[in-house]
């Protein structure tokens, strides 16, 4: 065989592809980069025809990389590498002393460890801060990359920029943009966005330092963003940038054909395969947005009326009115006449600079208008109104969601729902009796809206009108999910390299929009609710494709105004109509005032309160000044008016009266607490308490953005709330300020204080987040620092013994703590007094003056300035009050009847708050919910039917670590509207709630079937048996489809964990499949108990019954007993001896399957002996007989030992953990198990009684080490030592066996967190998930697949929380977590399989 002249590495990216050729030396003789605009097969074969006539026939050899690689270099016959480990082998020959490698690619951001042990990471799910982030802010600022670059280059100022992904950073820029601010300053910002992402996102608490490359194309064209690199980068010795650092991973791809085994390939063969034959596809199919001509023609001719009349304003005379509405991407503007008609108009992109646009505006109308045409009066309404209104001196200034309605009842005045998408919004209104009832507007991001199908037509180089046609005619539309902008993307990454045609993209993409439009920010689930009157506007709605998706999705004809996206405008000029001065001139700039305008701004940094905002100052002419960027009036140079603000006063309140001690008479020392998490609730506990015992207690400073940043790249974790996130900074406080003993306990649960049956737990985060800090900030061990954060009860009877059990309080006399306790706990009692006091008083004001309020809803950690950004004081600004959550809770110790479990403290006050303010007419509720917060996602659903069903107003308002308020202004802002109209009109209706959810009764066992949902196949196959032998009648629904998804997407809060969604869309799908009789079934779920989130699985399924009009089915509950509400169903001896051992025959198959599968000698030998056993062992469960099942699993055992296999060698070993679901299910999991067997490893799965186990032992350690009760305790050692006892004989057949090892007794699993995790960690799967990490470690399993849903609270702690820890124990650790979710790309997650199993050979 001729030996290879040439060596080629070809990279497919997300965006470009890039190749080089070596020779046999190593030399780069050609190199080509280019973007493939998703044309990714068409650009392949372009590329390598360029390298065939450069060959010019002689032997090559080839092996492919990048996210676009992974299905072509199977299709082509070609090796794969993996591109981490192809950069770092590029790097390893290049540049052998780098100590860092940090690569910016289109979609993936990789982060490169080489000193102390090879250590990788990959962005998550998300493509936050990379290449295509740049892309999208570029065109967003209307440039390329390039353009922006420049611009960055000549800046001054930077301003905080969020980098999660670009829709959040959408968010951030829109302000700076509207209020003028420099397009230079703004570029930058954008750039130290991207830095502030990888560091925050990959480095998790490791330094970077030493020397650094800086590799792909971003940082290799991008100089600007190579200088805020280098600028951030305190600890870099050496920056390298290499010319050629954008063909690092098709180089290092080049090298791995060179250390191949001869391979030689044909380029005409590639060709062929990628000109010839279409690639297979792994995406759904949607049906397409017209079944036929005569269907698209009726949509024509319906959607032709509801046009505005339009006259002409060169020979119009009399009165008109003038609206403008400044939007977030583009300006509109409407002039109407008195009878409504149009007389003039304008839709373009405000470009950045809507006072020049708006001023062009009016220098047209007033070129073109006659002198008998008279402008009475003029309003403006849209993120940048203020700045309008001020500048042209405009006479109204309304909140746009107000204009909305008003221009929507203007064409149709039954109107019953209105959505409007624009370009960075979507808001939705529901009218009942011609007033705003609800107001719903999309959160924290901008995702799903009209400039993301823009933005991707753009990046096609093709016309938006072209894109919609395309969609228009797509036969067979791709399924790109319901998620956020940058997972669609990925999607649409995906369905690009498999060759899906550009319509059926097109297509694809609009109904995405509107799914997310209807699930995510309209949360519909019963469309009886929209009404029958349904208007869509906004810019978005101009393109036919969008309307015809929302009618498809909604199953009804939608009205369209002929105008959509000028109804802002339009409603804005009504409104100046009805409300503008009557027989006054309006202040509206004339023709001369006009044409001499000029304004300037500039930035300062306000110091006129501790929120040091910075403002952009406008100064107009004629000396006056718009200052905007402030978060209350005194930046605004205004006198703040009296308004009441319980959160500022709860915030003094908290901290302001206590004074530490002098050092002099601190008699035990020093005592550090760090402003964080729960210290926001127990702080005048702790203070009081350590002062009484002789500390001198020192806080850590007030939150700022600065503080943050100094802990940022400690963060483990970049989906955890903000507030956490701060937590950091305040620990690193306090460590450089010299403290050198932090308390910051962990908390399982708050004092009861909302009702005596409230539920007293926290959320997991608060729970557990002090240990997270622990292992996660080096500076604790490095500096010596004595850091408590051992679990306590907050038991006024066991506090002190507890407190007395820590080492470091061990010497303190228990009497003198004892004395201690009762003071801090009376102080807290004092301190929710006076909060009580105060609400009463604001309530009584209030009453006296006749104002309205907002009972300002959260947790006690948003009272921090720095987590609220500022939004009570947005409210006060609007004449509003502002009350908190707990000040008013007291007033209604009984909620009433609620859905969901009452399990979490704080949230236990929301509900009692909500359900007073809905007993008054001048209160409205605005909950605040951090960007991350799982638990809100079932307590927020609760909180607004509580307030909504009793006829009452609510809205919230997401917060994370931007500040930028304009969102949160609109809300506010109409709120207070709806609340004034409501007043002035005197509407107000209640919706009586049926009454409790109805049980599964003794008769209901002979009529009924149970609907079980899958959730671990290979334990859950014998549940039909189970209940078989007691009498019941069940059924095992089979799998789960994307229907099954897409239903639970539907009926099921978004921001729920993705097992939520899959189990209740199990369950739906088999309620709408027509097999079942929804009259003659029942439900069965699980339910955890404790603060996890699970416990309310089966309140997100009553809701999406009641949604569904299936409230009248009912749910059997299953924890560790039945649950009320199933008196039909009795837990047996019987039942409960037949559960174990389908269990314990789960385990064993478990066990064993994924130990032989790998090495079978024969192709699904291992799943066919297994189906044989599956029969044998639900004939065992069947008859109950122990010793048939002891036997039966020696000889399933003995069987599997036999079974032939290829070779006994071991192939790289994975473990699977993390949530159960994802770990069990493989339809969740995209079948992670039989990806690492295709990729050669070997799986190894823990079994699921370890979990039940590690139930159990909940009750034992809060007796030992909390305030649990003996009983339980007992209770729960006998389940144990029962428990173990089923699995003797199974232990003993596997310690027999001559291929498996033995499950290991569970006090030894146990015994695997010492020193690492507490065992105070019960959420989820808490200390378990660690326990089971060490325990694979230990027995070689180096290589460990994390599995948790997307923002999974516990696994914030006890998963990527532990990730830094284990790594530096078990330095041979190469574990990723990987986040799953139904918007989730298929392809990123194999991706990250693979660099986790291929990682190794370069270790």
């Amino acid at each position: 065989m001729q030996p290879p002249a040439y060596y080629i590495g070809l990279d497919i990216g997300s965006i470009t592809v890039k190749a080089v050729v070596l020779d046999a030396t190593g030399k780069m003789l050609f190199s080509t980069y280019s973007r493939h605009y998703s044309e990714v097969r068409q650009s392949t074969a372009c590329l390598l025809r360029e390298i065939a006539d450069f060959a010019y026939g002689a032997a090559c050899r080839m092996s492919v990389t990048g996210s676009g690689g992974i299905s072509l270099a199977g299709e082509l016959g070609l090796p794969f590498i993996q591109e981490v480990l192809a950069s770092n082998l590029a790097i390893r020959k290049r540049l052998p002393d780098a100590d860092v490698v940090i690569e910016l690619g289109g979609e993936d951001a990789k982060l490169t460890f080489l000193n102390g042990g090879l250590d990788q990471r990959m962005n998550e799910t998300c493509a936050g801060g990379t290449g295509a982030f740049i892309d999208q802010m570029a065109a967003f600022i209307g440039t390329d990359a390039a353009g922006l670059d420049r611009l960055a280059q000549g800046h001054a100022t930077i301003y905080p920029i969020a980098s999660r992904c670009g829709v959040f950073a959408k968010t951030d820029i829109l302000p700076l943009l509207n209020e003028g601010c420099a397009r230079e300053d703004i570029a930058a910002s954008i750039m130290q966005a991207v830095v502030n992402q990888t560091i925050s996102g990959l480095a998790r608490g490791r330094a970077i330092k030493g020397k650094i490359v800086f590799l792909g194309g971003p940082l290799s064209f991008l100089p600007s963003l190579r200088e805020r690199f280098t600028a951030t980068l305190r600890e870099m010795r050496e920056a390298i940038f290499p010319e050629d650092g954008h063909f690092f991973v098709a180089l290092g791809a080049a090298y791995h054909a060179m250390d191949m085994s001869p391979q030689t390939f044909s380029f005409a063969d590639c060709l062929t395969v990628l000109e010839e034959h279409g690639a297979a596809q792994t995406y759904g199919r949607l049906p397409p947005l017209f079944a036929s001509r005569e269907e698209r023609e009726a949509f024509a001719a319906r959607h032709s009326g509801s046009r505005a009349v339009r006259r002409d304003l060169a020979t119009a005379e009399g009165d008109a009115w003038l609206g403008f509405d400044c939007g977030s991407t583009t300006i509109k503007a409407a002039l109407l006449d008195a009878d409504g008609n149009l007389l003039y108009s304008f839709y373009d992109s405000n470009k950045g600079d809507p006072l020049t646009a708006a001023l062009g505006v009016l220098r047209d109308i007033y070129a073109q208008k006659r002198p008998g045409l008279t402008i009475r009066a003029a309003a403006a309404t849209g993120y940048g109104s203020a700045l309008l209104a001020a500048a042209l001196h405009l006479d109204v200034d309304e909140v746009e969601t107000v204009a909305h309605f008003t221009a929507a009842r203007f064409f149709e005045p039954r109107v019953s729902f209105i959505l409007d998408i624009g370009g960075q919004d979507i808001k939705c209104m529901r009218i009942r009796n011609g007033v705003i009832d609800r107001i719903n507007l999309n959160e924290a991001c901008s995702a799903g809206c009209g400039s993301f199908i823009e933005n991707f037509a753009e990046s096609l180089n093709m016309p938006l009108a072209d894109f919609v046609d395309h969609a228009l005619r797509a036969a067979s539309p791709v399924d790109l999910g319901t998620r956020c902008t940058v997972f669609m993307n990925s999607k649409v990454k995906q369905a690009q390299k498999e060759g899906a045609d550009v319509g059926d993209i097109a297509a694809g993409l609009s109904y995405a929009v509107v799914r997310n439009a209807c699930f995510k920010v309209m949360k519909i689930s019963n469309l009886a609710e929209l009404g029958e009157y349904i208007v869509a506007q906004g810019g978005a709605f101009a393109n036919d494709a969008l309307l015809r998706a929302l009618e498809l999705e909604l199953g009804r004809p939608v009205m369209r105004p002929g105008i959509s996206g000028l109804m802002g405008a339009f409603g804005a000029a009504l409104i100046a109509r009805k409300r503008g001065p009557l027989n006054e001139k309006t202040g509206l700039l004339g023709p001369e005032e006009v044409r001499t305008f000029s304004a300037r701004t500039a930035t300062t940094r306000c110091r006129r309160c501790t929120n040091a905002c910075l403002l952009t100052i406008t100064t107009f002419a004629d000396k006056r000044r718009f200052i905007s960027g402030n978060r209350c009036e005194r930046g605004a140079e205004a006198e703040p008016r009296h308004c009441i603000n319980l959160y500022a006063y709860k915030y003094k309140r908290l901290f302001e009266p206590y004074t530490p001690l002098e050092e002099s008479a601190a008699r035990r020392g020093i005592l550090g607490i760090p402003r964080a998490l729960n210290i926001f609730e127990n702080y005048p506990l702790w203070f009081t308490l350590f002062t009484r015992l002789g500390f001198r207690v020192v806080l850590s400073s007030p939150s700022s953005k600065e503080l943050y940043y100094r802990g940022y790249d400690t963060i483990p974790s970049q989906t955890v709330c903000y507030p956490a996130k701060l937590a950091h900074g305040h620990v690193l406080d306090l460590v450089e300020r010299g403290v050198r003993t932090i308390f910051f306990p962990c908390l399982p649960n708050e004092q009861q204080s909302a009702g005596a049956t409230a539920g007293t737990f926290n959320c997991p985060v608060v729970i557990g987040y002090p240990e997270l800090l622990a292992r996660n900030i080096s500076a604790i061990e490095e500096r010596g620092i004595t850091f408590i954060h051992q679990f306590l009860p907050l038991d006024r009877s066991m506090l002190a013994k507890r407190l007395g059990d820590i080492p470091f309080f061990s010497k303190i006399p228990r009497a003198e703590l004892e004395e201690a306790v009762r003071a801090g706990l009376a102080e807290m009692d004092t301190f929710h007094q006076n909060m009580r006091n105060a609400g009463e008083a604001a309530l009584a004001e209030l009453a006296a003056k006749g104002k309205m309020g907002i009972v300002l809803s959260g947790h006690p950690y948003h009272t921090d300035p720095e987590v609220h950004h500022g939004v009570p004081d947005l409210v006060t600004s609007c004449g509003l009050a502002v009350l908190t959550e707990d000040s008013v809770a007291h007033l209604m110790p009984d909620p009433g009847p609620l859905r969901v479990v009452d399990q979490w403290a704080y949230h236990s006050r929301l509900y009692r708050a909500g359900a007073y303010a809905a007993t008054v007419d001048n209160l409205a509720v605005l909950q605040l919910i951090s960007f991350g917060c799982g638990l809100d996602a079932i307590t927020s659903d609760q909180l607004e039917e509580i307030v909504t069903l009793r006829g009452r107003l609510y809205a919230q308002i997401k917060i994370d670590e931007g500040a930028n308020l304009g969102p949160a202004r609109i809300r506010i802002r109409s709120l207070q509207a709806a609340m004034r109209e409501r007043r002035e009109q005197m509407t107000h209706s209640a919706v009586i709630p049926d009454g409790p959810p109805p049980a599964f009764t003794r008769d209901m066992r002979e009529t009924h079937t149970l609907l079980v949902p899958q959730m671990s196949p290979l334990h859950f196959q014998f549940t039909e048996e189970v209940f078989a032998s007691e009498g019941y009648r069940a059924v095992l629904l089979p799998s789960v489809s994307r229907t099954a998804v897409e239903l639970g997407l539907r009926h099921v809060n978004n921001d729920a964990c993705f097992p939520a969604i899959v189990v209740v869309g199990q369950l739906l799908e088999a309620l709408k499949s027509g097999v079942y009789d929804p009259e003659k079934v029942a439900l069965v779920i699980s339910q955890t108990g404790g603060g996890c989130r699970a416990t309310n699985y089966i309140s997100l399924l009553r809701k999406a019954l009641l949604d569904a009009g299936l409230e009248r089915v009912p749910i059997v509950s299953f924890s560790t007993s039945i649950q009320d509400g199933a008196p039909g169903i009795s837990l047996t001896g019987k039942m409960l001896r037949r559960m174990i051992m389908a269990g314990h025959y789960g385990d064993a198959l478990l066990r064993m399957i994924h130990r032989v599968r790998p090495y079978e000698r024969e192709a699904g030998s291992a799943d066919a002996l297994a189906a044989l056993w599956v029969e044998k062992a639900k004939k065992s469960i069947v008859s109950g007989s122990i010793p048939r099942f002891e036997l039966n699993m020696l000889s399933m055992i003995r069987d599997f030992d036999r079974l032939p296999l290829l070779s006994e060698k071991r192939k790289p070993r994975v473990g699977l953990v993390g949530e159960v679901l994802l770990k069990y299910h493989p339809d969740a999991n995209n079948n992670a198990a039989r990806i690492v067997e295709e990729e050669g490893g070997e799986a190894v799965v823990t079994g699921l009684m370890d979990f039940l186990l590690y139930n159990f032992y909940d009750h034992i350690f809060n007796y030992e080490h909390l305030a649990g009760k003996k009983k339980d305790s007992r209770a729960a050692a006998a389940g144990i030592v029962f428990l173990e006892f089923t699995r003797l004989g199974m232990r003993f057949c596997f310690g027999h066996s001559k291929r498996f090892n033995t499950p290991i007794r569970f006090h030894e699993l146990r015994k695997k967190t010492k020193d690492l995790i507490s065992l105070g960690h019960q959420t989820g799967e808490g200390w378990l998930l660690a326990a089971e990490m060490v325990r694979m470690l230990e027995d070689g399993v180096n290589n460990i697949l994390c599995m948790q849903p997307f923002g999974c609270l516990p696994n914030h702690i006890t998963g990527k929380g532990l990730l830094k820890e284990l790594k530096r124990r078990y330095p041979g650790a190469n574990i990723i977590a990987l986040d799953y979710d139904s918007g989730a790309s298929e392809v990123n997650q194999i991706n990250r399989i693979k660099l986790m199993m291929r990682s190794s050979q370069l270790k």
